[in-house]
């Protein structure tokens, strides 16, 4: 049976991908493009063609993803991500426009590792926020997505080499310099994307275990209006008998509740990690 659409949910989601597509846009127009960083993608090839022909970056940017897009309906059908077409042809036609109305001839400042801080940064968020709704702003995404339906090939390897390969053309195509910094931006992408997911997703994981559970249970449950598991346990030195709340809360509401249980059940031993893959009823389907 089909699920109904929240109509809701997926109005805060496409404006969420076109807040982050355009910020993406930003970043590769005013500080990639202008300073030749070649670090990954189709931007970072775009860069390197620029060299060879006589277009602009985002002109070559958008030819590119219009054919990969291309590809994507030809081997994957129709319906092969609604969400990645929307974004790979909103970043397209966002990057032309800014070329349009706001040509550059040179870089904003006279400082390239500052730049390279805003090329990566910028980019580098709208990706994280991308990938953590199930969309990407297309490009080589649209590859592993084909090379995933029809190979065994190791995706996130594949596009890493293609990345790194995007990259080292700098070497050829610019001066050392510009290449050590693409070097840089990409391995400076990858550790912000990464980062970037894990900050959206941050949640606390609590082990409380005590005497008595109501309440606990009952705050958490009428006041943060979480869920909770509670399980039995006997302590290993005492052997007395207790009981272990499992809980998982957002920061703001972790605070709450450890000030809780802290005034209210003082001899209770509390565990609290931290935790970003959680799947379930209230936080990833």
């Amino acid at each position: 049976m089909k699920k109904p659409v929240n109509i809701k949910r997926t109005v805060f989601e496409y404006l969420l991908i076109t807040a982050s597509t355009l910020c993406m846009s930003v970043g590769i127009y005013y500080f990639k493009f202008p300073n030749n960083f070649t670090f990954g993608g189709v931007s970072g090839l775009s860069v390197v063609l620029t060299s060879l022909v006589p277009l602009s970056p985002s002109a070559i940017n958008f030819i590119i993803n219009a054919f990969l897009l291309v590809l994507g309906f030809l081997f994957l059908g129709r319906g092969f991500g609604v969400k990645t077409v929307y974004s790979s042809t909103l970043l397209s036609v966002s990057l032309s426009v800014l070329d349009e109305l706001a040509p550059l001839s040179a870089p904003l400042t006279d400082e390239p590792l500052l730049e390279l801080v805003f090329a990566v940064l910028l980019p580098g968020f709208g990706s994280a926020v991308l990938f953590n709704i199930g969309a990407s702003s297309g490009g080589t995404d649209i590859i592993a997505m084909i090379l995933r339906k029809f190979t065994s090939v190791n995706i996130g390897r594949a596009l890493l080499l293609s990345d790194l390969l995007i990259t080292l053309t700098a070497f050829l195509a610019f001066d050392m310099k510009t290449a050590l910094f693409s070097i840089l931006g990409l391995v400076a992408k990858s550790l912000i994307v990464d980062n970037v997911i894990e900050s959206i997703n941050l949640c606390k994981s609590f082990n409380v275990v005590c005497s008595d559970p109501e309440k606990i249970c009952g705050f958490i449950t009428g006041e943060l209006h979480r869920s909770a598991t509670v399980i039995e346990a006997q302590g290993a030195y005492s052997h007395n008998h207790n009981y272990v709340v499992l809980t998982v809360l957002k920061p703001y509401q972790a605070v709450s509740l450890r000030r809780f249980i802290h005034e209210n059940e003082p001899g209770a031993f509390i565990l609290i990690t931290n935790t970003s893959e959680i799947i379930g009823k209230g936080f990833r389907e």
